[in-house]
């Protein structure tokens, strides 16, 4: 899977969470990252959620994504509430 996400018609809509594209992105590369599929709060079930960190932020981001036809669509991010922080937290462990 690409480590990078097309934010092209979402990337203005994150900054309303206080988060960047970068931010995003680096989140979604994370090696140690969490990837839940499909995201449990989609109604579609097409999306995906990944819960990783970002080295410039210095912390976890949730991000949704859509992968289409070939594209991972950015479609949401965020700075993880504590739900996430702590799926991240136990998947760690759990791989250990």
């Amino acid at each position: 899977m690409q480590d990078e996400l097309d934010w092209r018609h979402r990337g203005d809509y994150i900054a309303k969470h206080d988060v960047t594209p970068q931010w995003a992105d680096e989140a979604f590369a994370d090696p140690s990252r969490l990837m839940i599929d499909p995201d449990p709060a989609s109604e579609s079930g097409r999306t995906i959620r990944v819960i990783g960190w970002s080295v410039t932020l210095e912390a976890l981001v949730t991000v949704i994504a859509l992968p289409d036809d070939g594209v991972i669509w950015g479609v949401n991010a965020w700075r993880s509430n504590s739900t996430d922080q702590r799926r991240y937290r136990e998947e760690a462990t759990d791989e250990d």
